[in-house]
């Protein structure tokens, strides 16, 4: 199993604008081989969106790219975050 894991520290008054672009990048995957689920969630005590989506194998999740991007290639994070979101790569050990 892999796991994609994002981290996003939205502005004040932006965080649905964040959620809205982590729904399109999992709507975006949904029918590809290797995905098994997405999920956008929230640390009550902090506010950062926490992206988390499951797949099969890293290579699915490479593959599946594309579309991913896509979907969000219009949206200015730069506007809506306060720093950059962080990235995760897991691996089941």
């Amino acid at each position: 199993m892999f796991v994609h894991i994002s981290i996003h520290y939205p502005l004040r008054g932006k965080e649905q604008f964040i959620v809205d672009s982590m729904h399109r990048f999992g709507e975006a995957v949904k029918d590809k081989p290797g995905f098994r689920q997405v999920l956008t969630t929230r640390d009550k005590t902090t506010g950062k969106l926490v992206g988390i989506a499951l797949w099969d194998s890293e290579e699915q999740w490479e593959a599946a790219k594309p579309a991913m991007r896509d979907a969000i290639k219009d949206d200015p994070f730069h506007e809506w975050e306060d720093v950059p979101s962080k990235v995760y790569r897991l691996y089941e050990q």
